[in-house]
């Protein structure tokens, strides 16, 4: 068995690189996790709750501009016959600066009423100032891309890490001199800048230069605009509940829910990662439906994804409530049960995760959309039908539920891009309800206390 896999990573083929890639990937993220991990420890030290409920609500509209106006860029490049040519890259360069700019113009806009909606009214300055990492990630060159597109993770992860490592330091030492909100505004600007110098000074690449070209701006806006209508459904799924928790908790309450949510949401980012980074490279080398030898690799690469990631959660699941009792002081204390309670009903979605970049890599950026807008009309129903009527406790609970119902729109994605694994997904599943099981009676107490949590 080790033989194998060993031969596998040192084979120069397309699933020799992916395993390689993901490796490296799933190295990096570790490290990247234990250091935002080491970060928030020391933070919490230094900060107070409130802070980190304010900073969660300037990253919930940080994430909106960008997604609802993400253009698909990196899709795009990743999966394009010109996605090695310089013209093409240069455009798409060109029109990711001028979004960025825009993008600041429109967080400058919204910071009055957002101010006004949370009833914080210092979001007027926060956000603007946050805001301007949105110019600065707008000059990011398309290298990265490159390197995502041929699978070379390495030097990439190294990026990466320095970038959180640069952030991680001017934010301890921002909180230590100012004990404020600031800290956290100003050291994302850092990490943004610190970010753009790295990949300039030590991705190797083409160096960009501002060129629109009219065949490659129609190329982008065509494969771009399901993927412009899959973000701003993509946002509302992976933040609607950061709007409307965020609405209906106290701003301390928040801060904490944030806090259980970042160490629960470990798997999940990891598993995202990996398969939007490595399985697009490899639906489009190999898609399923024109073997059976493309299938069974697929097979294999998606059942060593839902291992891993059934086994982080498992870890979250089953002793979630624990580390939070060790790593943070009793103010947190709300925080082990959402851990607990996210990591178990995250597993639906984990399941099939690989299936969704399938329609990506064939260029059938609609069903993706199709995907993404019943996923969030689904979970957006769930978490409000549930505040309304179980309070926090009950708004979790429906955005579990919703993930189970979107299920099937996931496999008819799967079934038309020839990528669907029922033996995989039953396996699967039953491994993650016998999980579920376990860990909700070994923590039921903790899960209890949720109900308890009233409106701000």
């Amino acid at each position: 068995m080790s033989a194998a896999i060993s031969g596998r990573l040192r084979s120069g083929g397309i699933g020799g690189r992916a395993l390689r890639s993901a490796g490296i990937m799933i190295l990096g993220f570790g490290a990247g996790q234990a250091l935002r991990l080491l970060s928030n420890l020391l933070l919490t030290r230094l900060l107070f709750p409130e802070a980190f409920g304010i900073m969660a609500i300037v990253m919930v509209f940080m994430m909106g501009l960008a997604m609802f106006s993400d253009m698909g860029i990196s899709p795009a490049i990743m999966q394009s016959r010109r996605g090695d040519d310089p013209d093409f890259l240069d455009t798409a360069w060109t029109i990711q600066i001028g979004r960025g700019v825009a993008l600041w113009l429109a967080a400058l806009a919204l910071s009055w009423p957002v101010a006004q909606w949370y009833g914080e009214p210092a979001l007027t300055q926060y956000l603007p100032v946050a805001a301007l990492a949105l110019i600065v990630n707008g000059f990011n060159p398309t290298k990265l891309e490159t390197a995502h597109r041929h699978l070379r993770a390495g030097r990439v992860t190294l990026i990466e890490l320095a970038t959180q490592c640069t952030q991680l330091l001017a934010g301890l030492a921002l909180a230590w001199a100012w004990g404020s909100v600031w800290a956290l505004v100003v050291s994302g600007l850092v990490g943004a800048v610190a970010q753009l110098a790295y990949l300039n000074l030590f991705l190797p690449g083409h160096r960009n230069r501002l060129r629109f070209e009219r065949r490659a701006a129609q190329e982008l806006v065509r494969f771009g605009k399901w993927i412009f209508l899959s973000t701003v459904a993509g946002f509302l799924l992976a933040q609607g509940d950061r709007v409307l928790i965020g609405g209906y908790l106290s701003m301390a309450d928040f801060g904490v829910y944030n806090i259980g949510l970042f160490l629960a949401s470990f798997p999940m980012m990891l598993g995202q990662m990996v398969t939007r980074r490595v399985l697009i490279p490899v639906y489009r080398d190999n898609p399923p439906g024109a073997s059976a030898a493309n299938f069974a690799r697929l097979r294999r690469l998606r059942t060593l994804a839902s291992t891993g990631l059934l086994g982080a959660v498992a870890a979250l699941a089953l002793w979630g409530d624990a580390l939070i009792a060790v790593m943070y002081d009793g103010r947190y204390a709300m925080a082990g049960g959402v851990v607990v309670l996210v990591a178990v009903l995250q597993i639906p979605v984990l399941v099939g995760l690989s299936y969704e970049q399938a329609a990506l890599a064939s260029g059938r950026s609609r069903r993706f959309f199709v995907l993404q807008a019943a996923r969030a009309g689904l979970t957006l129903a769930g978490l409000a039908l549930g505040l309304a009527w179980g309070g926090f406790l009950g708004g979790l609970l429906g955005q579990g539920a919703a993930y189970l119902l979107a299920y099937p729109v996931l496999v008819w994605v799967a079934r038309r891009e020839e990528a669907w694994d029922p033996l995989h997904d039953a396996v699967a599943a039953m491994a993650g309800l016998a999980l579920a099981a376990l860990a909700l009676a070994a923590n039921w107490p903790a899960i209890a206390a949720l109900g308890m949590v009233g409106p701000g």
